[in-house]
């Protein structure tokens, strides 16, 4: 009998869990991503009809940006099916293979945003730091050339996640969960991308961060027009240090940390809680990306305001 009861008691702790964190996750997914979705539709489509204008400038930076803003589009209108999937309370209704692309196009959209975003510093850091060479590094050849790597490199590293065996389920009806039996696959691609997919480019732009404030107090009072690319290029470095802070750092830490436990009985609700808030955060960052155009893109604030008052 008390064997019994504990089986018992053991399941209705395990469905209550489960109750819960599916609870949480269809109060704040949906919402979440629909807003997160009229945001960045709006607000890259409008980045991208200016980028594309032919009097727009062609230079480095902006080519970086158009490619971080289509990546960014193409996540967001993968949203209104991830909303779709929590409101029907997780139950999937597309099909395996597009449940395989939501996951993928993910991971696409985080690493290209993240790779976009410190080649976008390291130009505005060679501007300040070393001007002389800034012309060899902004040429709109090497630009596109490291941007074409960049999304070569990326859709490889997370063909994984197009596999069954990795982001596939059992039951056709469930997607955007982590499958306990590809647990430990994900947890070896997790230390590997955590390293080559965050931390290296955070401390690249860290390290473009404290070189540029560094020049920046040493040089005496240089030309208005030096001091404007100066200021331009530090708020580059700044806004994109405070997405990788807001966005992916919180996101990256609770990922690792719920894959480590996600199969022992220390994992526990407030971290599946947490991860779900990061992951909005991480999300985020495409509807965010345009204030980063707005302020830093040359010519993209006087584009930007022609085209609203027409």
């Amino acid at each position: 009998m008390n064997i019994s009861k504990k089986v018992l008691d053991d399941n209705f702790t395990n469905n209550c869990f489960n109750c819960t964190i599916d609870g949480f996750k269809q109060a704040v997914y949906p919402i979440m991503y629909l807003f997160i979705f009229l945001l960045g539709a709006v607000g890259n489509g409008l980045s991208i009809y200016v980028f594309f204008q032919p009097s727009q400038k062609k230079i480095s930076a902006n080519i970086y940006m158009q490619n971080l803003a289509v990546s960014d589009l193409m996540f967001v209108s993968t949203l209104p099916l991830r909303a779709t999937y929590f409101l029907l309370g997780s139950r999937w209704v597309f099909g395996d293979i597009l449940c395989r692309t939501m996951t993928y196009t993910l991971y696409v959209n985080m690493y290209c945003s993240i790779y976009f975003l410190t080649m976008l510093s390291i130009v505005r850091f060679v501007a300040i730091v070393y001007p002389f060479k800034h012309m060899k590094v902004a040429n709109m050849k090497y630009a596109r050339i490291t941007c074409a790597a960049i999304w070569v490199f990326v859709l490889a590293s997370a063909s994984p996640l197009l596999c069954k065996e990795i982001a596939g389920y059992i039951d056709p009806v469930k997607c955007l969960e982590l499958h306990p039996s590809s647990t430990h696959r994900l947890l070896m691609l997790n230390s590997i991308v955590l390293i080559v997919g965050f931390i290296l480019p955070f401390c690249t732009i860290i390290v473009c961060y404290v070189f540029a404030i560094k020049t920046l107090l040493k040089s005496r009072t240089p030309q208005r027009k030096r001091m404007i690319c100066h200021k331009k290029a530090l708020l580059t470095i700044i806004i994109t240090l405070i997405f990788f802070l807001l966005c992916f750092l919180p996101y990256h830490i609770l990922r690792t940390v719920h894959l480590v436990y996600s199969n022992s009985s220390q994992d526990n609700l407030p971290v599946h809680k947490a991860l779900v808030v990061t992951l909005c955060l991480a999300a985020m960052n495409s509807c965010l990306d345009p204030i980063l155009y707005y302020f830093a893109a040359e010519n993209f604030k006087a584009k930007f305001r022609s085209l609203c008052c027409r």
